[in-house]
């Protein structure tokens, strides 16, 4: 079984009368990509938040690496936050310096380190530039340079490719890939559901307040799969049988939908005996399906 990195268990956070976060339960897996996921408002941003120890949960409890989470911990934890907060006067250069020092890096420990991120992003040349001088995107860059450069155990990306433009927002993703390949562990929030498909492993759904759904993203798909299967004829028109009923038609693909009892052979069974199939396949629901599905019956 997987080693968990950290462990969120019934924690609440109430602001005056609103209740952001209601016995939330997650478990992040060792070397994860853990897709964090909500309608706005669910209360992501608060449970992030109280990972990175900004604020703190009125009750329930938070174990890192099998220990109680305390303050010496945000050494091993990045936090890059959607709302992001550079000095605008500042030389890139130098602020990424003082922030790399804010997390217990040497001088010439940020220095080597970040020329090393900014000539691999390509953006040596921004070194001497303020931030006021960049464009949303480039400063998401330096940002997501000073989360990464102290090499945490721990990655809390809230809307990363937010500001960027696809060809910046593919380079983000590759290296985000990177990180977890090397062993670093990430919780990401999104509301990109396709990125959520392509590069996370585990997922929670929180929605009001609460977790509704957590575990390995193939776990959640099998839930949520249903007798739905794609059939392609060879130009001949589908007729329905005992066994299934058609639910959609587009050319010679069909959708349909096994009745209860049946199985996916008696159907093939049923319909080779007539007509030539170039495909059959079982439907699996998209990421954003089984978002809809989940919230609208929470």
């Amino acid at each position: 079984m997987q080693e968990n990195l950290l462990i969120v268990k019934d924690v609440v956070k109430q602001y005056g009368d609103y209740l952001a976060l209601n016995k939330v339960s997650i478990s992040v897996p060792k070397g994860s990509i853990y897709g964090l996921l909500g309608p706005n408002g669910a209360g992501k941003t608060t449970l992030m938040r109280i990972i990175n120890q900004i604020t703190a949960p009125d009750s329930g409890s938070l174990l890192f690496n099998g220990v109680p989470l305390t303050k010496h911990h945000i050494a091993e934890i990045g936090y890059l936050p959607e709302e992001r907060g550079l000095y605008n006067k500042m030389k890139v250069g130098e602020q990424a310096l003082y922030l790399a020092q804010l997390k217990g890096m040497s001088y010439a420990e940020a220095l080597d380190k970040l020329k090393f991120w900014f000539e691999k992003l390509d953006i040596i040349s921004w070194w001497n530039k303020t931030v006021e001088e960049l464009s949303k995107g480039m400063a998401q860059k330096i940002q997501f340079i000073v989360t990464v450069i102290h090499e945490p155990k721990l990655l809390i990306f809230d809307e990363p490719f937010s500001g960027f433009d696809p060809i910046n927002a593919a380079i983000i993703r590759q290296e985000i890939l990177e990180l977890s390949k090397k062993g670093t562990t990430i919780i990401f929030s999104t509301h990109r559901m396709e990125s959520v498909e392509e590069i996370c492993s585990h997922i929670a759904l929180i929605s009001k307040s609460q977790t509704i759904l957590e575990g390995p993203i193939e776990e959640i798909k099998k839930q949520f799969t249903n007798s739905t299967y794609e059939i392609i004829t060879a130009n001949k028109e589908l007729m329905e049988t005992d066994c299934f009923t058609i639910i959609n038609k587009k050319g010679n693909t069909f959708q349909i939908l096994l009745k209860e009892g049946k199985s996916q052979q008696e159907v093939l069974q049923s319909i080779i005996k007539d007509i030539e199939i170039t495909s059959f396949k079982k439907e699996t629901p998209s990421m954003e399906e089984i978002f809809i599905k989940a919230v609208s019956n929470a």
